[in-house]
């Protein structure tokens, strides 16, 4: 009887430990869909925030004007030749307490120890600034970005394990120091063509170009100035967001 008893219980034990390792893997395969999702590129606006050009507003008011009027998908953007290390981290973080409680996404540009200290969403890099492979290493599941100017650009942050891609300057633009030319819609073409990364249309673009841009096979697509320089942020949003719809 003794050993009946001690049997049942062992077959007892090992349903138990088979349904805890059960439960664990679905919790760790629960939490790389969560981790691939928040590495997904949305689609729709692609904001970018920087106070030069944001008629004597704050970085964090602005971003609470774009969130609330519902732009896709935030990132900061300033040097620290303009702003100190401090105040950086100061904006962002405030700026990611904006945007997490709005659902939106939070890229830092440049300043990978910032994102990680602030928990961004991702960072987005250029083609001067610290590699892609390298930031996996130490942000593996974070969402990150390399703009891009070439076929041969492209094809290596893909190969280097970007989530997404930057195509432009598809128009000649002042927000950005030493910029490259202007790279046309030969290679926002190019990379709707050859490849199935997420990438952001980035550059010059301004309402009276948006449509060109989105019938070209744009999904997510940025304008700063076009935003942030305009007097009412939600107004323009709702322009912007109603060429959209109506290129659908």
């Amino acid at each position: 009887m003794n050993e009946r008893r001690i049997l049942d219980a062992n077959i007892n034990r090992s349903s138990e430990g088979a349904k805890e390792l059960e439960d664990i893997s679905r919790f760790k395969f629960d939490n790389q869909k969560v981790s691939s999702n928040l590495r997904t590129l949305p689609n729709g606006i692609y904001g970018i925030l920087g106070e030069k050009f944001s008629l004597g507003r704050t970085n964090a008011e602005v971003a609470k004007q774009m969130v609330d009027a519902g732009v896709d998908i935030l990132q900061y953007r300033e040097k620290v030749k303009d702003k100190s290390i401090k105040d950086i981290y100061n904006e962002c973080l405030e700026i990611r307490k904006i945007t997490q409680d709005a659902g939106v996404p939070f890229i830092v540009n440049d300043h990978a120890d910032i994102a990680l200290m602030v928990e961004a969403d991702g960072i987005h890099q250029g083609q001067d600034d610290l590699p892609i492979k390298a930031l996996r290493q130490i942000a593996p599941n974070m969402m990150i970005g390399g703009s891009t100017h070439s076929p041969e650009q492209a094809k290596k942050a893909i190969e280097d394990g970007a989530d997404y891609i930057g195509a432009g300057p598809i128009f000649a633009t002042q927000t950005k120091e030493d910029v490259c030319d202007a790279v046309g819609f030969e290679y926002l073409e190019h990379v709707v063509k050859n490849h199935d990364i997420p990438f952001v249309a980035i550059g010059g673009i301004k309402l009276h170009n948006l449509r060109d841009v989105i019938e070209r096979g744009a999904k997510t697509i940025c304008l700063v100035t076009e935003i942030i320089g305009a007097q009412n942020i939600e107004k323009r949003i709702k322009e912007i967001k109603q060429i959209f719809g109506e290129v659908k």
